[in-house]
């Protein structure tokens, strides 16, 4: 966990890599912009005021310097289990930029500065003691991003919504070994249709269209972040043949991986 000086420059380029793809939680809380940040090439503009919620495994690249703000990185293996039902923490369809009103930012900002004395006062402690106090500060602030960012769903769609939860955390480890729609619902236990009724009403598509876009995701990640050949990088997300997925990626995202890897550099 990075918990840093409150008002530093966030991220700029001359000591980071333009393109990140991140292994944990990060959240900025901007208070001087506007700045733009991309995020799995979707450009958002950051405003005074605005929080970016970064999620595990998704690539990220600033634009700009001097715009600077609060930064907090948390593993999500160093998050309390118990907050995961009260959060929205393993859901993909809560958005990343939240736009609290100033008594809201205000307590995330107090949230933040709490751990972060906490993180300097507390060295002296067992480390099981430590840690448990540093996790349990994590969670209140995870807890009011959950708020800001949209609430659990009611009990009576939470089964819908767990069984989706279930079938994408499958799709996001197995993407490049399970293609079809039956692998999944096999493994889950359940029937195509009813995984195509909770995946439908929690994202409004089909399961075969997640498990798409995931590969579609993974392999623009690899492309812009990575020097591997093509040919590599359609090995990387479960096709055999660099021409079956040169036409995969091309019909789906509009652009063959040449043409996509150059622009986006």
């Amino acid at each position: 966990m990075e918990v840093p000086d409150s008002d530093r420059l966030l991220c700029p380029d001359e000591r980071h890599h333009p393109v990140h793809r991140v292994e944990c939680h990060m959240v900025m809380l901007i208070r001087r912009g506007p700045v733009r940040h991309v995020i799995d090439h979707i450009e958002y503009e950051l405003m005074v005021g605005d929080v970016l919620w970064i999620r595990p495994g998704q690539l990220h690249c600033l634009r700009g310097l001097e715009h600077r703000g609060v930064l907090l990185t948390v593993r999500p293996e160093f998050l309390p289990c118990s907050i995961s039902d009260a959060t929205n923490l393993h859901r993909c369809d809560v958005p990343l930029l939240l736009r609290p009103d100033s008594a809201e930012f205000a307590g995330l900002e107090a949230g933040i500065a709490q751990l972060h004395r906490e993180y300097a006062d507390t060295v002296t402690l067992p480390p099981a003691v430590r840690s448990s106090i540093l996790r349990h500060s994590s969670a209140a602030i995870f807890l009011r991003l959950s708020h800001l960012a949209g609430d659990p769903p009611a009990e009576t769609q939470r089964q819908a919504v767990t069984l989706f939860t279930l079938f994408r955390n499958m799709v996001e480890k197995n993407y490049a070994a399970k293609h079809s729609v039956s692998a999944y619902a096999d493994y889950l236990g359940c029937s195509r249709r009813t995984l195509a009724r909770a995946v439908r009403a929690a994202t409004s598509e089909t399961p075969k269209e997640v498990i798409d876009k995931q590969i579609i995701l993974e392999a623009k990640r690899l492309l812009a972040h990575s020097d591997l050949p093509i040919g590599r990088v359609g090995a990387a997300v479960g096709f055999s043949d660099a021409a079956n997925f040169t036409k995969f990626f091309q019909l789906r995202s509009g652009h063959t991986p040449a043409a996509f890897r150059a622009r986006t550099r």
